[in-house]
C-alpha cells in the first residue's frame, strides 16, 4: 500500500515537479521558527512605520496650505511607475516559489532581484533633484518626516535585495521553499508600506 506522502510525491512527479523531500524533526522547527521570527520581526516595523504616519498625518492636518509654504509639490508619474515595479518584484518572487525547476527559479529569482534594483534606481531620480534643490530632511517638519519615511523605507528594500540574493544558491534545494517563504512575507510587506507611502505623501 502507498503511504500519503508517496502519494503526493508521485502526483509532483505527474505535474513535472520533482518529488519534495521529507524534512526532518528538526528542519520543520527551524522553519516554523524562521517564521515565527520573521512575523516578531515585521511588528516591530510596523509600529516604526505607523508612528511615522501618524507623525505626518498630524502635521498635514494642522498645516493651513499644503504643500507647507516653501516645500515643493512632488511629482506623480515617476514615484508611481516605481510602486508598480516593486509590486511586480513581490509577484516575480512568488512566480519563483511556484516554479517547478531550479533554472525557472533562477530566473523569476533574478527578475524580481532586478526589478527591486530598478525601484531604487527610479527613487534616487526622483529624490536626487529634490535634495539639491534644497527640499531635504532639514526642510522642517515636512521634509524630515518625508525624508524618514521614504529613506527608512528605502533601506528596508535594499536589505530585502540581499535577502533575495541569498536566495539564489537555494534554487535547487529542498531548503529553498521555506527560505523562500519567508523572504516573501519580508517583501510583500515592504511593497505594502511603498505603496502606502506613495499614496500618503504623493498622491493625498
Amino acid at each position: 500500500m502507498i503511504g500519503g506522502g508517496e502519494v503526493r510525491q508521485v502526483e509532483e512527479m505527474g505535474r513535472g515537479r520533482p518529488p519534495r523531500t521529507p524534512l526532518s524533526p528538526l528542519a520543520e522547527e527551524a522553519k516554523k521558527t524562521a517564521a515565527v521570527g520573521m512575523l516578531i520581526a515585521l511588528g516591530s516595523w510596523t509600529m516604526l512605520f505607523v508612528s511615522l504616519f501618524f507623525a505626518y498625518a498630524a502635521y498635514r492636518l494642522r498645516a493651513p496650505v499644503w504643500p507647507p509654504e516653501g516645500a515643493p509639490a512632488l511629482p506623480r508619474l515617476l514615484p508611481g511607475l516605481a510602486a508598480l515595479v516593486l509590486l511586480s518584484s513581490c509577484a516575480a518572487l512568488h512566480f519563483a516559489l511556484g516554479a517547478a525547476t531550479k533554472r525557472a527559479r533562477l530566473r523569476r529569482l533574478l527578475s524580481a532581484l532586478a526589478l527591486g534594483a530598478l525601484f531604487l534606481a527610479l527613487g534616487t531620480a526622483f529624490w536626487r533633484p529634490l535634495w539639491l534643490g534644497g527640499f531635504t530632511a532639514a526642510s522642517g517638519i515636512y521634509g524630515s518626516t518625508v525624508w524618514a519615511l521614504t529613506g527608512l523605507h528605502a533601506l528596508h528594500v535594499a536589505g530585502g535585495l540581499v535577502a533575495l540574493a541569498a536566495l539564489l544558491p537555494l534554487a535547487g534545494r529542498p531548503a529553498f521553499a521555506s527560505r523562500g517563504r519567508v523572504t516573501a512575507m519580508y517583501w510583500d510587506f515592504i511593497a505594502a508600506v511603498g505603496l502606502l507611502t506613495f499614496a500618503t505623501v504623493v498622491l493625498l
